[in-house]
């Protein structure tokens, strides 16, 4: 056992005379060369070793090899190229002035030259490169660097095409991709001589292509690995949206030039073909794209505020999300007695998540066997005008055999949607899980007070 002692302190008086301050600093500085493994406290019983002291684990602190100082924080390398690390304040301002190297070569200079304090305007000031030029500097050069890396595999011979002057606009544009995708995009830019207006379309249809799954109707033919394939679907959709059937067939001409996959070829060929039947005025049987844009015969209603308390009915409808598929859906409570003067229903099992709404019509006549399906996006339903925003699809489970005319739920994917029954019947779909009744959207803030149709 290590026991400290000062000498003056073996003579003092009782145990709890307090020692001087001088003194107890003169202790300190006598004690202060020991390493102790571990600090023994008195008394107080034992934690598993012999005697009565207790022991506190105490590791010492790391040292450093012989003949080195021993540092703590290492300061992080410099991003600096070697060839610029040497170089003073005059000679980097020289440099980013007079455009000594090429672009991602010097472009580091201005980050740097942000860490020590300089400020946009003082760079622009001194070197003559604009704010947004600095910005479009280091992002494109962290861009590159990315390229580099061995998540991209970017061939690096390819790299030299960038060194232009051009080069730093083009990577730019793709610093909203990940490393995977912005090397796809950067040899679809080099296969196609993209300007930067070019590459930012490339950019953004790549970015947005998984957002639009299920959402938009053609997007299982496109393949969201390539690159032209993600540009040809932005330009596939812009078609879709013109008014005009040239504009139409000229957006399809467009896709049809960067499309990489066949079954994505064949399918901007059957919107190219349809669009041509129809500037040419020739008559044809209502396809899929009048499909998509009328709604079906069955009631979209907007709430008001206020709508379910001022009913004269209400119901109590289970609740299903629509990723718990067919079986909790089916799984869900019906009811098996109602006793309308209490306002009493029974119900066949518990349930977690219950919906309140109006006693309407077709709701009503079929209350036994009604659910509610949760939509997060409008988006998803099988009509073009649908819009952004979280729905409530009330179906009817004892309704499930197909008609052309009806709007049914069924699980595809594991999700549960919504589609036509024409397009049902078209696939040799006959039976579904369940038909559509009502569409209810959620109350807007901007016309609910002061409309009183919210109808569809």
């Amino acid at each position: 056992m290590l026991s400290l002692s000062h000498p003056a302190a073996a003579s003092a008086a009782p145990r709890h005379h307090r020692t001087p301050r001088c003194a107890a600093a003169s202790f300190r500085r006598r004690a202060s060369h020991i390493a102790a493994s571990a600090i023994l406290l008195p008394g107080g019983g034992s934690t598993g070793g012999r005697g009565g002291d207790r022991k506190l684990p105490f590791t010492p602190p790391p040292m450093a090899p012989p003949g080195q100082l021993y540092r703590p924080f290492h300061p992080p390398p410099s991003p600096l190229p070697a060839n610029y690390r040497t170089l003073d304040l005059t000679q980097r301002l020289e440099v980013l002035r007079d455009r000594m190297g090429q672009w991602h070569e010097y472009a580091p200079l201005i980050s740097a030259l942000s860490r020590d304090g300089f400020t946009p305007s003082s760079i622009e000031e001194a070197t003559g490169i604009s704010g947004v030029e600095q910005n479009c500097l280091v992002v494109a050069s962290q861009v590159r660097e990315s390229l580099i890396s061995e998540t991209a595999a970017f061939p690096p011979d390819l790299l030299a095409y960038f060194d232009s002057y051009s080069g730093p606009e083009l990577l730019y544009e793709l610093r909203f991709l990940n490393a995977r995708q912005r090397a796809d995009a950067a040899k679809h830019a080099i296969d196609y001589r993209l300007e930067p207006k070019g590459v930012r379309e490339l950019a953004r249809s790549m970015k947005d292509f998984p957002r639009r799954r299920g959402v938009d109707d053609g997007w299982g033919e496109f393949d969201g690995a390539s690159p032209g394939d993600c540009l040809a679907f932005a330009r596939f959709r812009q078609s879709r949206e013109a008014i005009d059937v040239e504009d139409r067939i000229a957006e399809l001409e467009r896709a049809l030039q960067v499309v990489a996959t066949d079954p994505a070829r064949a399918r901007v060929e059957l919107e190219m073909e349809r669009a041509r039947k129809k500037a040419a005025g020739e008559e044809e049987e209502e396809d899929d794209d009048d499909d998509a844009v009328a709604r079906p015969a069955v009631n979209v209603v907007r709430l008001q505020y206020g709508e379910v308390a001022e009913a004269t009915t209400v119901l109590l409808l289970p609740v299903v999300r629509e990723t718990d598929g067919v079986a909790a859906m089916e799984s869900a409570p019906r009811r098996t007695k109602t006793d309308v003067d209490l306002g009493i229903v029974e119900v066949d099992k518990a349930w977690a998540r219950w919906a309140v709404v109006p006693g309407w019509g077709p709701v009503a006549a079929a209350a036994e066997e009604a659910v509610v399906v949760e939509l997060a996006d409008g988006r998803r339903l099988p009509w073009r005008t649908a819009e952004e925003e979280p729905l409530l699809v009330i179906a009817n489970r004892g309704q499930k055999e197909v008609a052309e005319q009806g709007l049914y739920v069924l699980e595809k994917e594991g999700r549960l949607v919504v589609e036509r029954g024409k397009k049902l019947a078209e696939q040799g779909i006959t039976t579904a899980a369940a038909e559509v009744l009502i569409v209810v959207r959620p109350h807007r803030d901007e016309d609910d007070m002061i409309s009183d149709e919210e109808w569809d």
